[in-house]
């Protein structure tokens, strides 16, 4: 699921003409704090007693448009029938199935309510680990192959799923139960506030919106100071990414999440010209033809030394970075149970990625600052 994370990187609004008993729960304040700036995945429209949540690009390809209605207890909906899924909201249990929707939990501070998780051991926050271990999280296997025997006797409010194609067997399953199942696209975002801002999504399940609107705000202004101070930054060093797996380097496209971040911290990223926002596949001479003289390497897949990546193969040796060790990776970080801090919170602070990187190309622009993700490899 992780590397699928890593490779990784609405047109329909609904009428709000249909009858609901009213309810005063949802106010003009939430209301207010719920518009959506970056995120392209998902909007949220609000309607007296209920909001629809209208989501596309629910996996790459497709498009279909899911609308979600949350509405709140005690009231009625007629119609029902034209949503992919119905909520009650506030809900007070969750399953989550993707280690990036665990900080959106934590920030919101209702990451009690979460009551199971598949592939457990990927999971790096220390908080969460600690519910795991005194047993208040459930196992459910693999995100591929789900355990629907125990998420149906979980049986939560809300299972929070993403698709790689729309054929999640699982997911099927739990169509014909009382369980409702929602996708969740924050991986399909090129735009790092646009991954970030996903938190809105999770809060509108838990009536957290201001809130929500708060968390992102301060992200989005730390990111955006980040930025404009990159920009003083007097030279701008080129930057090669990726490894190879099999004889195939593969690194990201130039429009794509890893990229801009290269991008917004005045950096050359080599391959900025290429088109796309997932990853380029390329063979080993092109890569040295265009990035052996690169002055900074970032992201050399899970390697975690300058050993490792000379064991590994020994073109890698060829490269300026690593004759005057300038690699930098994510891969040192890791949870108690070898889960990634990168793949987890990487999309949600992309504040803390932009300053990494700014620190990477410019150090004499952030003195004081500590790495949060990234670490020079020895």
């Amino acid at each position: 699921m992780q590397k699928t994370l890593l490779l990784l990187s609405f047109l329909f609004t609904l009428i709000a003409c249909q009858e609901v008993k009213k309810s005063p729960s949802i106010t003009q304040e939430v209301n207010q704090n719920s518009k959506i700036e970056f995120a392209n995945g998902f909007t949220i429209t609000y309607h007296e007693g209920y909001k629809v949540i209208t989501l596309k690009n629910a996996w790459p390809g497709t498009e279909k448009v899911f609308t979600y209605a949350l509405v709140e207890k005690g009231v009625s909906l007629d119609s029902s029938e034209i949503y992919d899924a119905i909520i009650k909201v506030p809900i007070n249990e969750i399953i989550v199935t993707s280690t990036t929707h665990i900080p959106s939990l934590e920030m919101l501070g209702v990451s009690n309510t979460l009551v199971g998780f598949p592939n457990l051991d990927y999971i790096s926050s220390e908080k969460t680990r600690k519910r795991i271990n005194d047993g208040l999280i459930s196992e459910l296997g693999k995100n591929e192959d789900i355990n629907t025997e125990v998420l149906i006797e979980l049986n939560p409010d809300l299972v929070v799923g993403f698709a790689i194609d729309g054929n999640n067997k699982a997911f099927n399953t739990l169509k014909k139960t009382e369980i409702p199942v929602v996708y969740n696209s924050d991986w399909t975002e090129f735009n790092p506030l646009g991954k970030a801002e996903w938190i809105k999504f999770f809060a509108a399940f838990y009536n957290k919106e201001k809130m929500a609107d708060s968390i992102f705000s301060e992200i989005k202004n730390n990111y955006q100071e980040a930025k404009a101070l990159a920009q003083n930054a007097k030279t701008t060093p080129t930057v090669l990414s990726g490894a190879m797996y099999k004889d195939v380097w593969y690194l990201p496209q130039g429009k794509s999440w890893a990229a801009q971040f290269i991008t917004d911290a005045n950096g050359d990223y080599l391959w900025k010209e290429s088109e796309g926002t997932g990853s380029l596949s390329l063979n080993i001479e092109s890569v040295l033809d265009k990035g052996a003289q690169a002055d900074i390497w970032i992201g050399p897949s899970y390697y975690i030394s300058l050993q490792q990546l000379k064991e590994a193969h020994n073109v890698y040796q060829q490269f300026d970075a690593f004759k005057n060790d300038n690699v930098y990776s994510f891969a040192n970080k890791k949870g108690e149970t070898g889960g990634l801090l990168y793949f987890e919170l990487a999309p949600n602070r992309p504040d803390l990625v932009l300053k990494d990187i700014i620190k990477i190309l410019h150090p004499e622009l952030l003195p004081e600052y500590d790495f949060y993700f990234f670490s020079k490899l020895n």
